[in-house]
């Protein structure tokens, strides 16, 4: 009976640790980057930016694992009068990486958080400069049990305010 009573406890111990650093590898929500960029008007950046983006849901249809990784390009801008900070880009699964791409720059690539420390990426988008999000998607990442239809998303974190959400879907085949 002291033996299983022991067991319980090293299992519990283990499950405390194991909840500590995933809680301690999440991405820190930031509502303004490390070091604010300052725009015409003296303000942190992103007080007078806004990042639109043309589409930001996209269906990659009928995929097969067999044929391996997809990808989509969304193009994203600064449609405000002020420069814009990107903080963070990050996905909802492990299956899919992120690249930002800024005139001739890049970022990346990052991934779901919790598998790794989630990286700053401390980035400008000035007024009117547009930008890439880069998205790749391996349905085969999931093995056999995942096939059947998808639904990731991709996150962009900014000075604007809340996360731009990138999302995408895909019927996955052998």
């Amino acid at each position: 009976m002291e033996k299983n009573q022991n067991k319980f406890i090293l299992a519990g111990v283990v499950l405390a640790a194991l909840v500590g650093f995933i809680w301690l590898a999440r991405p820190a929500s930031q509502s303004a980057p490390a070091s604010p960029v300052l725009g015409k008007n003296g303000l942190p950046a992103g007080k007078a930016g806004a990042l639109t983006v043309q589409e930001n849901n996209y269906d990659f249809g009928s995929i097969s694992m067999a044929a391996g990784k997809v990808s989509k390009t969304f193009a994203i801008k600064n449609t405000g009068t002020d420069p814009l900070a990107i903080n963070q880009l990050y996905t909802s699964c492990m299956c899919t990486e992120a690249t930002l791409k800024i005139v001739g720059r890049s970022a990346g690539p990052f991934g779901m958080p919790g598998h790794g420390f989630a990286k700053r990426i401390n980035e400008t988008i000035l007024p009117n400069e547009e930008a890439e999000v880069e998205v790749i998607f391996d349905p085969a990442a999931h093995g056999p049990a995942g096939v059947g239809r998808i639904e990731r998303a991709v996150y962009l974190e900014n000075s604007a305010g809340a996360p731009l959400e990138l999302k995408f879907s895909a019927t996955v085949t052998p």
